[in-house]
């Protein structure tokens, strides 16, 4: 007899601890899902997308401006009084 109430002890034991381990990740999954959660995480998205995409502007244009002085001192200033190159 006392082997049977052992093991119903464990096996209740055991169901208990998994029906409440399981009842705890089902609602930090369900926290993670609701509709706040995927909001707050898709604007951080859009906002870390949309500083990339500045950056990305801004480097554009500094390699643009690099690049023109870089063939602004290659080619001769040209003087007013230079008649137009034919």
């Amino acid at each position: 007899m006392f082997r049977r109430g052992f093991w119903v002890a464990l096996g209740l034991g055991a169901g208990a601890t998994s029906a409440i381990m399981a009842s705890r990740w089902a609602r930090k999954k369900a926290v993670r899902v609701a509709p706040a959660t995927l909001a707050r995480e898709a604007k951080g998205g859009l906002l870390d997308l949309g500083k990339l995409v500045s950056e990305s502007i801004a480097e554009g244009r500094q390699a643009m401006e690099d690049r023109e002085r870089e063939l602004r001192g290659e080619v001769p200033a040209s003087r007013p009084d230079d008649p137009p190159a034919a």
